[in-house]
């Protein structure tokens, strides 16, 4: 009975779309074959309103029925009806062959597809080897605060600012045994891993994303501009002062102070929702140590960097910054890991914890345990370019571009507010950057200081969009980093990405009025810290209600 509920929101919810989408399809028809004339494009629904509508109903979907994968399909078909001008043969094509199989096509979503199932296997060689229960051991006797523990992941994830993608399975890996021992939810965890990984990069001048704002600069200026934007980036500092604030006073609200209770109160750190992964999981060897886990994390780091590096010219001249900026982050860490892999395989054959034969078996058991993120991110993928084939991101940027001289003073925020709205629909911060920002310098000169300003609050908006959405890759490696339920990190971790996405819009305006970092950012901080203080205070007043007898 449990399954048929879902079905039927599913059904009602799809049925209500096409129905409001048939009664209003007129209003738009004229612009619609416009803009399809203009580029030379089959599709009526081109460049129109009607372009978002296939991520807005993937996103409504999964958060309804709890359900990402068919929620996502939806979304593929629903764009792929619009593209195809709802002819039954350019649907099918336009959604398997320009989608689901062109995505998979793509050598940098393949380069990040061997990423995930080679840390799967070392995930599984690790957990075999004992290595994250030996570190798990060390971390109860050494860590004894659900606070210190938390603290822990934060940090680890604030040094691991290379790529956003390394950042979640890397942190996820290592901290796992640690957020259990300590009763920490995986909904917790999951949202630590989010939280510490595309907000760390995008203020990281040397980490892959620095790299990619940089290239939509053209004039050789953009590690400079992206160094002079870093005060102005409200949303990824604010997301760091609020993980440390939720984390010393011990706070959680929304959806997530249930799983934090479940997980405090009860030991249940899932509160009744496993992961597969999890559910994958073997016994582990007693004899292992925590340098079985530390030295092959170790070598991982060493060997992407490098990896990164040398996909940037590294060894073929360039510099480092220059390699660096220049690097293919889906080669590197493909390079990387593989290197790694070998090293630990020869590692735990040398210290004889494992047999090769024991070693074999975990190929297969790590590529389970990532099936549902590559499910997930092919989906996400395919998705993305149902919406880049209907030019849903050149509409919002003329809507930009339309705006832009009548809201000067008000244009940081209405950036960050249109860069959420574009990064959350499409779940990539990386495509929200070449659209906005190149439109954003064409309004604004470099020594423009509110075009500074513009620029962190496109950066600003893109990351929190991508925060936020479900299908989002980064979103989906943070799940599969923590093995949490990937509906349940969404859930859990929206109220707290919109609460500092509403601090960070009312700071964009203070900074649209005055475009000076040390004035404006002290009153973001401050304007965080007192919205924080109110919400524990309201937390505080729900709790003393629910404790006192009646």
């Amino acid at each position: 009975m449990q399954n048929k509920k879902p079905t039927r929101w599913i059904l009602t919810i799809f049925a209500v779309m096409l129905s409001f989408s048939a009664a209003t399809l007129t209003v738009f028809a004229e612009e619609a074959e416009e803009a399809a004339e203009a580029v030379d494009m089959s599709s009526k629904f081109y460049m129109t309103p009607w372009a978002l509508l296939p991520p807005v109903i993937a996103i409504v979907l999964a958060l309804i029925t709890k359900e990402v994968y068919t929620s996502l399909f939806v979304g593929i078909v629903v764009g792929a009806l619009l593209y195809a001008n709802f002819d039954f043969e350019g649907t099918l094509t336009h959604a398997f062959n320009d989608g689901i199989v062109a995505s998979l096509a793509n050598p940098s979503h393949v380069g990040i597809l061997v990423f995930l199932v080679i840390l799967g296997i070392m995930v599984a060689l690790m957990n075999k080897a004992g290595g994250s229960a030996a570190f798990g051991r060390w971390a109860s006797e050494h860590m004894k605060s659900r606070a210190g523990a938390q603290l822990a992941t934060v940090a680890l994830g604030v040094l691991i600012f290379i790529d956003d993608y390394f950042n979640c399975l890397t942190v996820g890996s290592v901290m796992r045994p640690v957020s259990d021992k300590s009763k920490i939810s995986r909904a917790k965890l999951a949202y630590l891993i989010d939280a510490t990984a595309a907000p760390v990069c995008i203020i990281a001048p040397v980490s892959s994303w620095a790299a990619a704002v940089s290239s939509y600069v053209t004039d050789g200026n953009g590690l400079y501009l992206f160094i002079r934007a870093i005060p102005f980036n409200f949303y990824a500092i604010l997301t760091i002062v609020m993980m440390i604030f939720l984390t010393v006073t011990g706070t959680d609200y929304g959806p997530m102070a249930k799983h934090e209770t479940n997980a405090k109160e009860k030991g249940d750190i899932f509160s009744g929702v496993k992961s597969m992964a999890d559910e994958l999981s073997a016994e582990a060897n007693p004899r292992g140590k925590v340098i079985d886990l530390i030295l092959p994390i170790v070598v991982l780091i060493a060997s992407c960097i490098v990896g990164m590096i040398y996909s940037g010219g590294f060894f073929e001249g360039e510099n480092f910054v220059d390699a660096f900026s220049n690097s293919d982050a889906s080669v590197g860490l493909m390079l990387g890991s593989a290197v790694t892999l070998v090293i630990t395989v020869i590692y735990y054959l040398f210290r004889r914890v494992l047999k090769f034969k024991t070693m074999a078996d975990c190929i297969p058991e790590g590529f389970k345990s990532m099936v549902p993120a590559i499910l997930i991110l092919t989906f996400a993928w395919s998705l993305k370019m149902m919406t880049d084939s209907l030019g849903a991101a050149d509409y919002v940027g003329e809507l930009v571009k339309k705006s832009a001289g009548s809201f000067s003073t008000f244009l940081p925020a209405i950036v960050f507010l249109i860069a959420c709205g574009l990064s959350f629909s499409t779940g990539t911060s990386w495509g929200t950057f070449g659209i906005l920002i190149p439109i954003t310098m064409s309004v604004f000169p470099l020594t423009d200081p509110v075009g500074v300003v513009c620029i962190s609050a496109c950066m600003a908006g893109a990351v929190c969009g991508d925060h936020c959405s479900p299908i989002s890759d980064t979103t989906i490696m943070a799940s599969a980093g923590a093995h949490c339920d990937h509906v349940t990190h969404v859930a859990t971790q929206l109220p707290y990405a919109l609460t500092v996405a509403g601090v960070s819009a009312a700071s964009y305006v203070v900074a649209g009025f005055v475009p000076n970092a040390m004035i404006a950012l002290p009153v973001a901080i401050v304007l965080m810290l007192g919205t924080l203080l109110v919400i524990r205070a309201g937390v505080r007043r729900k709790q003393a209600r629910t404790s006192s007898p009646e």
